[in-house]
């Protein structure tokens, strides 16, 4: 027998709250999108931005917030993945269902908010994008320096910081178009550096966008990061990730409780896991359980109910092919057949549409940043079936997954290449204010 020795997860800095305790920040910080979330997935929804009128006056009334506050609700709910559309109906998200019980998916859910900050607070109008971009990508070290400092920084000293680092992106940048070009003509020497007057208006709006979604308070002068935010900053610098714990005993446990507990599993492992669940539950009844959790919020539990449902095998099929006309359980439901009437797993992606495989990747994308790391999010790129990223970004945008917009945010917080991560930006902003 042979014992495998795993590291150690690294410890938080000294003095960070416990989990629970970050959770119950991160709950009242979203206090008002919860609100707005459960409201509009129970019925009375707002529908698509901008809001209706009659459900947004509604929604003011019901909830005593104001226009502004709804408005401001509803954006964060859709960032945090406490709401889906799916059309013109606003349905939970799955975070949403698990808020009172599950603080991973709390942390999660405020994290995603906390990536997508320069959404949730836009660069004034006048600025021009690239300098806007520019600041977007030198922030993490604005931020590494507030998590080393462990208390507050000067206004000077994270001025001197992001107009250092903004001058080196600004000095380096060379997006290179995709396909063949012509040669550049001679062109003047472009300034390297920003006016101190824009690096200051950056830095203004990129301290209010940390502290609007609670990463940050600002002082006289000075800022400061929430136990929040130090914690989210140390998550990224380690690259852990705050996954779901596998329960014990998933023989007893629901089918999304069972399939959570072999999400760390290798696929041998797992499949015993399955088998050993479906021996223990009549096959029908186990299905139609495995396919009511494929038809959730969560993407990892969708791709997961499918691996067990292919061993259970033939009793399967009737059911499997019943869900086909579902469009988020399609590609999972088209790839079970193929494989189940003799095609290579190789080769089985070949049933799929081009659209119908850029929302399996999406969905898969969101699995990634649910549940995965970081780096495994940035290989995922590798599996899409377009020939290039702005390829891919196009038939994203045009897809209509309800996740695109935090897999594109997830996406360009990960990539390590500025021109890349940007282009996924602006695809994640497109999508979000419904522009082209």
């Amino acid at each position: 027998m042979i014992t495998r020795r795993t590291r150690p997860a690294p410890r938080p800095p000294e003095g960070t709250p416990p989990r629970a305790e970050l959770a119950r920040q991160a709950r009242t910080a979203l206090a008002d999108a919860v609100r707005i979330a459960r409201w509009a997935a129970g019925g009375s929804r707002p529908g698509t931005p901008p809001l209706a009128t009659t459900a947004l006056e509604r929604a003011s009334s019901e909830l005593e917030l104001s226009p502004a506050q709804v408005r401001s609700g509803w954006d964060r709910a859709r960032l945090a993945g406490l709401v889906e559309l799916h059309g013109d109906t606003a349905r939970p998200g799955w975070r949403l269902r698990a808020w009172d019980r599950d603080d991973s998916a709390v942390l999660r859910g405020w994290v995603a908010l906390f990536d997508a900050w320069s959404l949730v607070h836009p660069a004034p109008q006048d600025i021009e994008s690239t300098a806007v971009a520019e600041a977007v990508e030198a922030v993490p070290q604005v931020l590494s320096l507030l998590q080393l400092s462990a208390g507050p920084v000067t206004v000077p000293a994270l001025l001197d910081l992001l107009g250092q680092r903004v001058a080196e992106l600004h000095e380096e940048r060379c997006e290179v178009p995709y396909g063949p070009q012509p040669l550049p003509a001679p062109a003047e020497a472009a300034p390297t550096t920003h006016p101190e007057a824009l690096v200051a208006l950056l830095l203004d709006w990129a301290l209010e966008g940390l502290a609007a979604v609670g990463a940050l308070t600002l002082g006289s002068g000075h800022a400061t990061l929430t136990p929040l935010g130090n914690w989210a900053v140390w998550v990224k610098l380690e690259q852990i990730c705050v996954a779901a714990q596998s329960p014990a005993g998933n023989i007893e446990q629901s089918a999304a409780d069972m399939l959570l507990g072999c999400a760390r599993l290798t696929p041998g492992p797992a499949r015993a896991e399955y088998r050993a669940w479906l021996a223990a539950r009549p096959v029908g009844s186990a299905v139609a359980e495995l396919l009511g959790v494929a038809r959730g919020e969560d993407a990892l539990l969708r791709g997961l109910a499918f691996e067990a449902l292919r061993v259970v095998g033939a009793p399967a099929e009737p059911e499997v092919r019943s869900v086909v006309t579902d469009p988020s359980l399609r590609p999972y439901a088209l790839l079970w057949l193929a494989e189940y009437e003799g095609a290579d797993p190789e080769d089985a992606q070949e049933v799929l549409s081009r659209e119908e495989a850029t929302w399996l990747w999406v969905d898969t994308a969101a699995a990634v940043a649910d549940h995965g790391e970081t780096g495994l999010l940035v290989r995922h790129l590798d599996s899409a079936v377009q020939g290039s990223v702005p390829a891919l970004l196009d038939e994203v945008r045009a897809v209509g997954h309800p996740r695109t917009v935090q897999v594109l945010v997830a996406l360009a917080a990960a990539h390590p290449d500025p021109a890349l991560a940007k282009a996924v930006r602006k695809a994640a902003f497109q999508v979000h204010t419904g522009g082209a």
